[in-house]
């Protein structure tokens, strides 16, 4: 009996509404000791009373007694009993409310479970029987005290004896088997909660009662105290009988009954005993070899263990089942012995062979043959050698025994191939084999998607059966896992081929470095741009590479080990073994594996020095970015094509008569001065120079790539060129210089645009009616006494707001369908009599085209009071002067028709 805590309650109190497990337990062996005892005690009563000799009287006052005597020795068995729950009914309680106990907590409370019928036998012998006698005398001598009940002491003597040799053995053995019973289910919950088996620390603690012990008990106590009791009895109530009735017997005859008596006794005692022995020692030995069999199986030496049948009793059933058993772990040994060889096989082909032949060693088959699912070709294709070479087989995935496996995903087990009409008779035509049988299993991942399908031909003696189904399922699953390695093997095989030949065919200069810093690969590109072999980069680290004039690389490599993040160096200059430099871009970057873990560096080297000297030339005509774009989009970019540009032409008014104030040089000087300022602009708003016309420009918007915005940025242009000359003005005023006039004309519309010229020269240009317009209008800057006129075209594309007043609608040569045209004057948005000036002028040309001359002139009249110089407003005067005098006919639309370019 071990101990329990006493601290804990053997029963704490359950959730309201819940069973609670353990006071049910703990009830239930109450009842089942209360039953035994009652038992116990009327049989004993009812033998006493047909043997003993009591007078009803004492009877009368035994079975008055009875009842306190057995409230007092059952008190004490229910209080031991208590005491053995303690360390069981806490854990059933907590289990019955959710709570888990801890592992060692569960494992005691199962121990504490399997060690109760040997604990109940054990309290029923040591207390429970001791105990019941101690009522006894107690209870007779208060009987013969109190009441003179006259009961002899061969009578005490009697009941004592019946007690301890009859009753209490018995009740032992009952309470024995039925507390077994009884915790069944209380130990299968136990070990669920467990999930396992019992720890070994606490499996020291379970009371082990080997089977001869038990069946000497039962032969000592059930065979041999009843017999001893009985024979005792018998001669005793022998002797009584012949010596109250008179008789005399000689003492010899009484000994020899006597001794008879004993001898019988003796001989059926030692015969029970002996039983006990054999039986025991039959039972211990067929138990000793299953044991010694189990023993080997753990030490993993299957062949070792070894369990004949060898009697025809229970044992042979269980020595048979365990054979099957052995047969079944000696047959996954196989399997897993098959795996682990196949495991190390990463050449696809090889496994393919090595898997067919494993499967048929193990299903005992003539063939075998496994099929890899192929999904960028939807097929099943297998592999097998063919004297020096690796020949392919493919079949559909719907085709054959082998498709409806795969895509059905049931295995198919088939004893007449020949009728089954998917079969393919075509390959034993061919070879002459004969297909008798069938087994097929689809190969499944651990994903659940099929890979494939194993399947064994024709199995020696007999057909394939349930068991051969399940062991090449198993073999399936473990085939898996080879084949996902062997293909995986393959991917990255060929994924190390592909970007080894990215690395190869690359322009870029890519050098990978290890975590130490030394180079582990470099790429032709690489070779030469530092102007080394490939032989000589590998295992040099970088600071025995990069020094020098080419430290500034070690810079940014430490840049990215220090942050792990990538560093950045444009155009910059990278000196090559022989002396000579070139113009990169460099990529630092880390290197990290799928474990977020650093394991290196890379550096990518971009060669642009082709592409500078290209830039560099490219940026004399447009800006930077526009160059860039450019060199992004490729030389496709320059071919012709059709496309809306916005197309300026400016302009310097009178530079015929500067130009021969001012002398050759002077006049030199003097346009690159204005150039740099006028292109300045051209470039700040998105435009390219297409060329300079004399004193002219030409510049285009929206070649070669069309924006959103390119007519508000030639309009923006030509504004600010305006407000850049009027601080050049400013400049060559102070230094006594003439000021300098422009005109500026610019439309929006469909041009052809690219390279245009001859064989030996050409030029990235637009030609088209846009062109033509823009020109015009350039030149139309000079008749209204403009700055600044736009056609209509892009007034239409203007998309944010502008300072503009409608000049005219025109007709320029060659063309029918006039034009409106409008002059900015965001340039001179900050005037403040500009708003005057804009409505008076709106006023003139409305009552202008209503042939209202006197009220155009007032108009007019009023704008160039406000701006004297108004080129436009002095203009309409003119007209409205000479139209007034002379009327135009009828159909005069007020289309100014524009004779000069």
């Amino acid at each position: 009996m071990t101990a329990s805590a006493p601290l804990q309650p053997a029963f704490p109190a359950a959730a309201q509404g819940a069973a609670d497990s353990g006071r049910a337990l703990f009830w239930r062996l109450i009842r089942i000791y209360l039953a035994a005892t009652v038992t116990a005690v009327t049989v004993s009563m009812g033998l006493g009373l047909l043997g003993l000799e009591f007078t009803p009287r004492q009877w009368l006052l035994y079975w008055l007694a009875v009842p306190f005597a057995t409230v007092f020795f059952t008190s004490i068995d229910v209080l031991v009993i208590r005491r053995h729950m303690a360390p069981l009914g806490p854990v059933l309680s907590a289990l019955d409310r959710g709570d888990r106990p801890a592992d060692s907590v569960i494992a005691a409370a199962a121990v504490r479970a399997l060690n109760l019928p040997q604990m109940s036998a054990v309290r029923v012998t040591v207390v429970h029987g001791p105990m019941a006698t101690l009522s006894l005398f107690m209870a007779i001598y208060a009987i013969n005290t109190f009441f003179d009940g006259g009961i002899a002491p061969w009578q005490v003597i009697g009941l004592a004896v019946l007690i301890l040799v009859f009753a209490s053995p018995a009740h032992a053995i009952f309470e024995y088997f039925a507390v077994s019973r009884a915790i069944e289910p209380v130990v299968k919950r136990l070990s669920t909660e467990l999930g396992g088996l019992i720890p070994a620390e606490q499996q020291a603690a379970l009371i082990s009662v080997p089977l001869r012990n038990k069946l000497l008990f039962l032969a000592v106590f059930v065979c041999a105290l009843p017999l001893i009791f009985s024979a005792g009895s018998f001669l005793y109530k022998f002797d009584r009988m012949i010596t109250g009735a008179g008789y005399a017997v000689p003492p010899g005859e009484l000994l020899s009954l006597y001794v008879w008596s004993g001898a019988v006794v003796a001989v059926c005692i030692m015969g029970a005993v002996a039983m006990a022995v054999l039986t025991s020692s039959e039972v211990s030995r067929s138990a000793a070899r299953l044991v010694e069999a189990i023993r080997e199986v753990e030490r993993g030496r299957l062949d070792d263990a070894r369990v004949e049948v060898l009697t025809a009793d229970e044992y042979a059933e269980i020595n048979r089942g365990f054979a099957l058993m052995l047969a079944s772990l000696r047959e996954e040994q196989q399997i897993l012995e098959v795996t682990q060889d196949l495991a190390g096989e990463l050449l696809l082909e090889v496994l393919i062979g090595r898997i067919m032949t494993a499967t048929t060693q193990l299903l005992n088959a003539e063939r075998a043959s496994l099929f890899v699912y192929d999904d960028k070709a939807d097929e099943l294709f297998s592999l097998y050698a063919d004297g020096m070479e690796t020949r392919e087989i493919r079949v559909p995935t719907s085709a054959g025994i082998a498709g409806a496996v795969f895509t059905s995903g049931r295995t198919e087990m088939i004893t007449d191939p020949y009728a089954d009409p998917r079969f393919n008779r075509d390959v034993d035509l061919r070879t002459g084999f004969v297909t008798r049988s069938i087994l097929c299993v689809p190969i499944t991942n651990k994903a659940g998607a099929r890979i494939g399908v194993a399947q064994a031909l024709n199995k020696r003696g007999g057909a394939f059966t349930a068991k051969d189904e399940a062991r090449l399922k198993a073999f399936a699953a473990q085939v898996a896992v080879s084949l996902e390695n062997a293909k995986l093997f393959d991917d990255v095989l060929t994924t190390k081929n592909y970007n080894e030949s990215i690395l190869k065919s690359t322009s870029n200069g890519i050098v990978t470095l290890d975590a130490e810093g030394r180079i582990v690969t470099a790429n032709d590109a690489a070779e030469q741009l530092l102007g080394a072999s490939r032989g000589a980069l590998v295992g040099r680290t970088a600071e025995a590479q990069f020094s020098g004039a080419n430290a500034w690389v070690l810079d940014n490599l430490g840049k990215t080990r220090a942050t792990g993040e990538t560093a950045l160096a444009v155009d910059a200059e990278l000196a090559r073994a022989d002396g000579s430099t070139a113009s990169v871009n460099l990529t630092a970057m880390p290197l990290i594996d799928s474990t977020e873990a650093r394991i290196g560096s890379m550096l990518v080297l971009e060669d642009i020095t082709e592409e500078k000297r290209v830039r560099s030339t490219m940026s004399r005509y447009m800006s930077k970015e526009v160059a860039d774009q450019l060199l992004a989009a490729g030389e496709a970019e320059l071919g012709g094509k059709e496309q809306p540009v916005t197309v300026m032409f400016s302009d310097v008014r009178s530079f015929t008569s500067i130009a021969e104030a001012l002398g050759p040089r002077e006049t030199v000087s003097l346009l690159n001065e204005y150039f740099t300022e006028m292109v300045d602009v051209i470039f700040q708003h998105g435009g390219i120079l297409d060329k300079y016309i004399g004193d002219g420009i030409m510049a285009l918007f929206g070649a070669p790539f069309v924006g959103a915005n390119d007519a508000d940025d030639a309009l923006a242009a030509a504004d600010e060129m305006m407000r850049r000359l009027a601080s050049l003005n400013l400049r060559r005023a102070a230094a006594g210089q003439t000021p300098l006039a422009i005109g500026i004309g610019f439309s929006t519309g469909p041009t052809v645009i690219g390279n245009i010229g001859s064989v030996r020269r050409m030029e990235y240009t637009v030609i088209g009616d846009t062109v033509n317009l823009a020109s015009r209008l350039e030149g139309a800057t000079k008749q209204y006494r403009a700055g600044i006129l736009l056609s209509e075209m892009t007034v239409r594309d203007l998309r944010r707001p502008a300072t503009l007043r409608e000049i005219d609608l025109m007709r320029v040569k060659g063309k029918d369908r006039p034009v409106a045209v409008y002059e900015s004057l965001g340039y001179r948005a900050h005037e403040p009599a500009l708003a005057g000036l804009l409505e008076l002028h709106a006023a003139g040309l409305s009552a202008y085209r209503a042939r209202d001359w006197a009220g155009a002139r007032r108009a007019f009249e009023g704008a160039l009071e406000l701006y004297p110089e108004d080129g436009p407003a002095q203009v309409y005067l003119d007209r409205c002067r000479r139209l007034a005098e002379t009327p135009p006919s009828a159909d005069w639309d007020g289309v100014w028709n524009l004779t000069e370019k």
